[in-house]
């Protein structure tokens, strides 16, 4: 059966990947000084960040209807943690989209993009520890398949 909680897993990878790759491009683009690196950093934090979006309104769509319970703490935590790396995607692909189309490359302008996108990496690690935790060691949006007992034994097998 296709859930909220599924299509939310299924979103979730896309930015994490893409945010990642981008800040290592960055970080290339910085050392190497090559503009195709730094091409490749701004489209991936731009795309990034708007699959960051679609991550984001799927895991509160999953996470609708808990307000207690044992999961109410962890949740808590994970969707708090969702909204940092949402706004700092936001705010980071504003930033480096906003000097990529103006052709500002300032050091220091390129030292804030570094760090913003550092920011933003750090939060996506720590929001994606704490979805793990709830998957991993709280069970959230498992679904455990039990044999039927009920039904007669399949003497084929």
């Amino acid at each position: 059966m296709f859930t909220p909680t599924h299509l939310h897993a299924m979103i979730i990878h896309f930015p994490i990947a893409l945010l990642v790759v981008g800040f290592l491009s960055e970080i290339i683009a910085f050392i190497t000084k090559k503009e195709f690196y730094k091409n490749v950093s701004v489209f991936l934090l731009l795309l990034g960040a708007l699959g960051a979006i679609a991550a984001y309104l799927s895991g509160d769509f999953a996470g609708e209807g808990i307000e207690g319970g044992p999961l109410e703490v962890p949740i808590e935590m994970h969707e708090e943690a969702a909204v940092v790396t949402l706004w700092l995607s936001i705010v980071s692909a504003l930033y480096s989209v906003s000097l990529y189309f103006l052709k500002y490359t300032r050091v220091w302008t390129k030292w804030v993009g570094i760090l913003l996108f550092a920011a933003l990496i750090a939060s996506v690690a720590r929001t994606g520890y704490l979805g793990g935790q709830l998957v991993y060691k709280h069970g959230a949006g498992v679904e455990i398949g039990l044999p039927d007992f009920n039904a007669p034994a399949n003497e084929d097998e």
